[in-house]
């Protein structure tokens, strides 16, 4: 891959980087980009005992000067955030607290996370570019039609904690920060949605198109759209956000070409990976079902948790369709893989994950 034009670019292939969460499922695609793209002063923030060597691989593999330098250490650490962020052009900010059950916890590794690292990006005063990786899940649905087009225009939830779901609380509180640091203290930055990233390493089956429960797999999503976009090209996209010119302040959704519907993807997965028992719940009815959880998690003061509820489900089982224009005009940023081959790489990777089971 050839590097970007130095004109479409806001740094020079010497200037320091600095990349978090980069032994996650998205970082190491993310450092191999960059090095493709010609980039050759990368820091990878891990947290002690992460494996680092495909990473170090990369470097090896691009040759000439290229360096990625490991630093470890804890972004609940405002030390080792300055430490990290010392010299820092621009930064992606990847590290995420996925599947922290507690509110108070996924707060705190990913809202109080994120302000150490802003604050030490603000210190050192040599940031250019702060990129942070958001989700589909903080955008509110309630109040668009059944198949209306959810872009950047959307609003985002306004009251996440009522979703009942510690990640997009944590999320939306994340976005929140990011946007105030860049009114009061001038901070660039670039907030980036994926909708569901998949592709080996994430193997799991969307809630979107459903959920397992007492061995029957309940298939809520039907005919609607899924907002599926390939780890590899959101990778490229998340690059390119963090280098192109006059884009700060803005907010980038990112989904794949030819994106199937949820009973279009679950035929696939069925065929190409493995068979199982699933019951189709029309939408009327699973809107239903959340109301009534709802109301319930409510007469019972919290006694039943409220995991499902009426906003969840205009989030994730509401019918919408989605856009990728914004990041195709104003990145110039194209799926590089495409939906074929990326369903295709998906299910072999979760058929051997099956198999070594």
């Amino acid at each position: 891959m050839p590097p970007l034009a130095p004109i479409d670019t806001i740094m020079n292939p010497d200037d320091p980087i600095l990349i978090t969460g980069a032994g996650g499922f998205i970082g190491p695609r993310v450092v191999k980009g960059l090095l493709n793209h010609g980039f050759r002063n990368l820091r990878c923030l891990m947290r002690p005992g992460g494996d680092s060597a495909k990473l170090a691989k990369y470097a090896d593999q691009i040759g000439g000067n290229a360096h990625v330098e490991i630093v470890r250490g804890n972004l609940l650490s405002r030390e080792d955030c300055l430490c990290a962020a010392h010299g820092a052009t621009v930064v992606y900010h990847l590290a995420a607290a996925r599947g922290e059950k507690s509110f108070p916890d996924a707060f705190m590794n990913s809202v109080v996370t994120t302000r150490n690292l802003l604050d030490a990006c603000h210190h050192h005063g040599s940031l250019r570019r702060f990129v942070t990786l958001s989700s589909f899940s903080v955008y509110s649905n309630d109040k668009n039609g059944s198949g209306d087009l959810l872009d950047e225009s959307c609003p985002v939830e306004t009251q996440p904690a009522r979703r009942g779901d510690a990640y997009t609380f944590a999320k939306s509180k994340q976005d929140e920060l990011v946007t105030e640091y860049g009114k009061k203290f001038g901070i660039p930055y670039v907030i980036v949605r994926p909708g569901f990233v998949y592709g080996p390493g994430n193997e799991g089956i969307t809630g979107r198109v459903g959920i397992g429960s007492f061995g029957i797999f309940l298939h809520l999503g039907g005919s609607n759209t899924i907002p599926f976009t390939y780890v590899d090209n959101c990778a490229e996209a998340v690059i390119l956000a963090g280098l192109k010119k006059g884009i700060d302040g803005e907010v980038f959704n990112v989904v794949d070409d030819e994106l199937p519907s949820s009973r279009q993807f679950l035929t696939l997965y069925k065929k190409n990976v493995r068979d199982f028992r699933s019951i189709y719940i029309p939408h009327a009815m699973s809107y239903f079902l959340c109301s009534l959880w709802e109301k319930y998690s409510q007469w019972s003061e919290g006694q039943l948790p409220p995991t499902f509820n009426r906003s969840m489900w205009c989030s994730y089982w509401k019918s919408a369709r989605y856009t990728n224009a914004k990041a195709k005009n104003r990145l110039g940023w194209t799926p590089k893989v495409s939906s074929a081959e990326a369903f295709q790489r998906y299910f072999e990777s979760c058929r051997k994950k099956i198999a070594h089971a």
